[in-house]
């Protein structure tokens, strides 16, 4: 694939390249017939005739500004390539990384378990932090399925309509609970008194997702207060946090692919950078909007969510996602049915 559109950019550089040469011998051409007319001497065979100047001219005015669009295009083309490349090896190595962390705690504790006589409690000890690598080693590969189900707009998510302040409310304890965030440490604020459609398992991938990025991000204990309201026929969620803050450069880069963002402040925080293109991704999905914002390094960021209000906002989309849901579940049922029908 990557030797196929490497072939493509040769090929068009090429042509231009021809092109641009093309046009340069013609108006050598073209200035030499000119001064052998002024001259009073001819050229045998011209190429260009006298009623032709005008053609010419035109001609290669336009054939000058295409393929100046073209290198234009094709420059912008290749840089974005090579970036897009930086951030794929950049995020192999951060994966890489990742895996072997975990891998090579279990294999250790595994090790020691084979080789020492271990006292029951250190025993469970072990077991407990292998767990918990397990565990962690499962939700890297799943985001990463997740995610390439999400580009393939195939994942199944299962649309419902909720009360919002009841979920935003539950899905923040869940992800207090499991980042170990005492009550002091992050608050809802706010309240919203209307109903969105969601899938309650994916808004919750997002909800946690920001909040370990601010866990992450913060020198010192986390600050998180979490705002919500609901006007202007959206529901807004907002996660802000007193870390490190984020530049107005990395702001635009943020939720991109594989994109992670380069703190001085925090340099040995390690990631995929898909955590927040899963957060844009998931909400894009269910017809809203994140943005960031941040007054500048060590003034914390502000990570905002737009929801279309149920019946209010985006009434076509909405539905078209519960019917999915419907369907899907209509399939589900039926299948299960058919093969119930088998097995007896």
């Amino acid at each position: 694939m990557r030797r196929h559109q490497s072939l493509q950019y040769i090929i068009i550089f090429i042509l231009a390249q021809v092109a641009w040469l093309t046009l340069l011998g013609l108006w050598i051409y073209r200035y030499v017939s000119i001064y052998y007319i002024e001259t009073g001497s001819s050229l045998p065979h011209p190429l260009i005739s006298a009623r032709s100047n005008i053609a010419a001219l035109v001609g290669g005015l336009i054939l000058l500004v295409a393929v100046s669009v073209g290198m234009s295009l094709l420059y912008a083309r290749l840089n974005s390539q090579l970036k897009i490349t930086q951030m794929y090896d950049n995020f192999i190595a951060n994966v890489t990384h990742e895996l072997k962390s975990p891998l090579a705690s279990i294999q250790l504790h595994l090790e020691t378990l084979n080789e020492r006589l271990v006292p029951p409690r250190k025993r469970e000890e072990f077991i407990r932090r292998m767990m918990a690598d397990a565990t962690r080693l499962n939700a890297l590969i799943n985001s990463i399925l997740d995610i390439a189900g999400l580009e393939q707009k195939g994942a199944a998510f299962t649309f419902e309509v909720h009360a919002a302040e009841p979920l935003v409310r539950a899905l923040v304890g869940e992800a207090a609970e499991q980042f170990q965030l005492p009550p002091e440490r992050i608050r809802v604020v706010g309240s919203a008194p209307c109903r969105c459609v969601t899938d309650r398992n994916a808004l919750k991938i997002v909800f946690n997702n920001i909040i370990d990025n601010a866990v992450k991000y913060s020198r010192g204990k986390p600050d998180i207060a979490v705002h919500m309201k609901c006007a202007f026929k959206n529901l807004f969620i907002e996660f802000r946090d007193r870390g490190v803050g984020i530049s107005a450069k990395e702001q635009k880069m943020v939720f991109d692919k594989f994109h992670r963002v380069q703190n001085r402040n925090t340099p040995s925080v390690k990631g995929t950078g898909l955590g927040l293109y899963w957060v844009k991704e998931i909400i894009r999905t269910h017809g809203g909007r994140v943005s960031v914002s941040s007054e500048g390094e060590n003034q914390g960021s502000t990570f905002r969510i737009e929801l279309p209000i149920y019946q209010t906002s985006r009434k076509r989309y909405i539905k078209r996602l519960l019917k999915i849901t419907q369907s899907r579940r209509r399939k589900t049922r039926s299948e299960e049915g058919g093969n119930g029908g088998q097995g007896k």
